[in-house]
């Protein structure tokens, strides 16, 4: 039977974990002939890659779906496919409460994203897979992708996020995240290392590299300090300038990996750390253990490895059972610390979780009440951080025209993650340069705000000037 599919739309939700995902099944699409689009008006096919991590992720997804659905009566649409986490914890659901989904995938499925988007074109017993009610008796998820996995890239050729390991092994009481992911399991550094070098060929200057728990990669393969030596060996591959690493873990820091991100001139100054809370109170109950004491010897220790170093961090209040003096601990110990980045989520009481059960649930407002508190000091602590910037020369790296304005250029430090962190906002280019995104550029801070800064271009970089005498 001739397929009639021709062109195939995505909308990815959630994480750059789940991006990477999008980016597989899209490269097992377009290996197979079909056209990908951004215009979901002319779409025959859409895929909804979603999140289920807390409540506001799920409702979004769920919202993002019937969207999707209504372009089945006003636009193109013949057949809308769901992937992704949402899926692990509510594919029985999905299938018997949104008739409008023609098919569904769970995160160890999607190399049968062919069968699922164009049931004509595969095989009988692949399109039967991904409608039927088989998933009862699977096992938790599986899969992990490889440097022979097709991936058409989502980002800007200049950046890659590179999923090192899949799947986590922590119990956390408020994370579902094992139920939708499995069990931890690292790549092997030999195939992490070739996408790198194929990625770089494509012309990617950095690396983001994100799992659950990086600081845990090798663990499961029997390698002690498996991330320093992953970062090393990335630090070889030309054409590689920055490779940051996300989501590490307190308890397994090492001070191998520390003098790596010292001593390696293309691995960023850059600690991502998700810590959660302060209080020893609402870290037991949390199942993290250790206490305010702890962390602050620990992110010591690590401003100690790498005097520049960028600590961020995200921060939960609310947990079941976090009193007033639960949360003036937390508050203290961002004070105190003073992180140079801070996200802070309010509580989502999870089904399926250890922390679902638990008594002592905060009300809602009280919640929100103290997440704005907590942003307004880091919004202080922030803009006093980054005034200190301000006369400072730095290199950056160019993205394009802001995001806010088109009358600005837009760049990112070191210290800036893409997406999660502010920006550089360039407004003063010399005559005679000619920006081009996803080069190197030599600018002087000038200006500072609670999030972002204000630069002038002080010189261009070898790849432009070449560009320019051209």
């Amino acid at each position: 039977m001739k397929s009639e599919v021709q062109k195939i739309g995505f909308v990815s939700l959630g994480c750059p974990k789940n991006l990477v995902d999008s980016e597989v099944m899209m490269g097992q699409l377009k290996k197979h002939g079909y056209e990908l689009t951004t215009d979901r008006e002319t779409a025959d096919v859409i895929v909804v890659n979603t999140c289920g991590f807390i409540q506001s992720a799920k409702e979004e997804s769920i919202n993002t779906i019937l969207e999707m659905a209504e372009l089945k009566e006003t636009a193109n649409l013949r057949r809308l496919v769901v992937a992704g986490c949402l899926v692990e914890r509510y594919r029985q659901d999905l299938l018997n409460q949104l008739p409008e989904v023609d098919a569904v995938l769970g995160t160890s499925e999607i190399e049968k994203i062919v069968a699922a988007v164009d049931p004509a074109a595969a095989a009988a017993q692949d399109a039967a897979f991904v409608a039927s009610n088989a998933w009862m008796t699977r096992g938790l998820p599986t899969y992990l992708y490889d440097e022979d996995s097709p991936r058409l890239l989502a980002t800007p050729k200049h950046f890659a996020y590179v999923k090192i390991a899949e799947g986590c092994d922590h119990t956390c009481a408020f994370c579902a995240i094992p139920q939708m992911r499995g069990n931890y399991r690292s790549r092997r550094a030999g195939s992490i290392i070739r996408e790198a070098e194929q990625l770089a060929a494509q012309g990617a200057k950095e690396l983001v590299l994100i799992s659950q728990d990086s600081t845990q990669y090798g663990l499961d393969l029997g390698i002690k300090d498996g991330l320093a030596g992953l970062l090393r060996s990335l630090a070889r591959i030309d054409g590689i300038e920055w490779i940051r690493v996300m989501y590490t873990y307190p308890n397994s820091l090492s001070d191998a990996t520390l003098a790596a991100m010292a001593e390696e001139r293309k691995v960023c100054n850059y600690l991502d750390m998700p810590l959660q809370h302060a209080s020893a109170n609402v870290l037991k109950r949390m199942r993290r253990g250790g206490n305010r004491q702890l962390l602050e010897k620990l992110l010591n220790r690590a401003r100690q490895f790498v005097p520049n170093i960028t600590l961020r961090t995200t921060l939960i209040v609310g947990f079941p059972g976090e009193t007033d003096e639960d949360f003036e601990e937390l508050m203290q110990f961002v004070r105190d610390v003073e992180f140079d980045r801070l996200g802070v989520f309010t509580y989502s009481n999870e089904e399926g979780t250890h922390g679902y059960e638990l008594d002592g649930q905060v009300p809602t407002r009280t919640m929100r009440t103290r997440r704005a508190k907590l942003m307004r000091e880091q919004a202080k602590i922030s803009k006093r951080r980054n005034k200190a910037l301000v006369g400072q020369q730095f290199r950056a790296l160019l993205e394009g025209l802001s995001q806010e304005t088109d009358l600005l250029w837009q760049a990112r430090l070191e210290s800036q993650a893409p997406e999660v962190d502010g920006h550089v906002l360039i407004n003063d280019v010399p005559e005679g340069i000619r920006p081009q995104p996803g080069n190197f550029i030599e600018i002087e801070i000038t200006e500072a705000h609670e999030y972002d800064l204000i630069a002038r271009v002080i010189s261009g970089s070898a790849g432009e000037a070449s560009a320019q005498t051209a």
